[in-house]
């Protein structure tokens, strides 16, 4: 399968809950269209990412306001790579079954 490698904005969700999230450029969200076959629930993709020396399997959302996917990054990721908001984050996606 194909790596998808971009460098984002790591960004807080303006809700009540503390989610992070890096915005999938969308080069890369037209290119994982078009390989991904049939979106799962909510239009999610199921994907292997590497950020620095973690790896870790999540899925990508689509951003109906933005057109884009969005990446969840979860704490555990953020504390490991010492990752703050507002820091660009490299990332490499792979896409999983």
């Amino acid at each position: 399968m194909e790596d998808f490698t971009f460098t984002a904005e790591l960004w807080r969700w303006s809700g009540d809950a503390a989610w992070r999230f890096v915005t999938v450029p969308s080069d890369v969200t037209a290119e994982i269209r078009t390989v991904s076959g049939p979106p799962r629930g909510f239009g999610s993709v199921r994907v292997e990412v590497t950020v620095g020396s973690t790896t870790w399997r999540t899925s990508v959302f689509p951003d109906s306001g933005s057109g884009t996917y969005l990446l969840p990054m979860k704490k555990a990721v953020r504390v490991a790579e010492d990752l703050e908001d507002g820091d660009e984050v490299a990332v490499t996606l792979r896409l999983v079954d």
